[in-house]
């Protein structure tokens, strides 16, 4: 009787680990992916969803008076929406990302979707800013192996990250603060982390990240003595 077990036990286990793996943002189980750089003196704030009004322009200030660059990883039918304060974000000297058109997650859409979520976004951003990207960070950070494939055979290299704000349920700044101050004393200084945050919100337009904002400020005087660089000037 306990081998029948233990091989339902075991399967179960693998398909756990295998589920973990298509969300986990350090997983390379299915693929390289960057999570991290290698010099524990600088630091790259990333903010997923916008472009979003007003929060995003509220942002581009906050980070300009601290001469700070970072890496917004846009969704498409926002910036069609929206192409002003995209434009805007590729203005002020910071990277612009992939994020899908829609937002799903890309472990669940078959593989015509994915690709056509990924075109509707590279075409998005060319027709509202007249250039394309090179960074993809999927929505959820859901991914299978044929995402990461596909996204590369489109020129795009995958962007996840090393410390979760959880900005999008915090109910101060305080606690967005708290969470990024705790991952990064834990490594110890060890490298530079990709630190994800949200400037909007893929449930809709206009998302409320007032507390992003104002944990953002904090973060860059907490962490002055360091180099906020967007993603491809991170050294790896």
């Amino acid at each position: 009787m306990l081998g029948p077990i233990t091989t339902l036990v075991g399967a179960a286990a693998a398909a756990s680990y295998l589920g973990y793996a298509t969300m986990a943002p350090g997983s390379q189980l299915y693929g390289r992916t960057l999570t991290h750089g290698s010099d524990p003196g600088q630091i790259a704030l990333t903010y997923d969803d916008g472009p979003n009004d007003p929060h995003t322009m509220h942002l581009l200030d906050v980070l300009a008076r601290h001469e700070a660059k970072a890496t917004f990883f846009l969704i498409g039918q926002y910036v069609k929406k929206r192409p002003d304060i995209a434009r805007a974000i590729h203005a002020a000297g910071h990277v612009i990302g992939n994020h899908t058109y829609t937002h799903p997650n890309l472990a669940l859409v078959s593989a015509s979707k994915l690709k056509q979520e990924l075109t509707d976004c590279r075409k998005a951003l060319e027709d509202g800013l007249g250039i394309s990207t090179s960074l993809f960070r999927p929505p959820f950070g859901g991914r299978r192996p044929n995402v990461l494939r596909t996204a590369r055979a489109m020129g795009m290299e995958p962007i996840m990250w090393s410390v979760t704000a959880f900005d999008w349920s915090a109910r101060s700044s305080e606690f967005i603060v708290d969470k990024v101050t705790k991952e990064v004393e834990r490594r110890s200084g060890k490298q530079s982390e990709i630190v994800l945050l949200h400037d909007g919100g893929h449930l809709g337009f206009g998302a409320d990240r007032g507390f992003t904002v104002e944990a953002t400020k904090t973060l860059l005087n907490k962490y002055s003595g360091m180099k906020f660089a967007a993603i491809p000037d991170l050294t790896h």
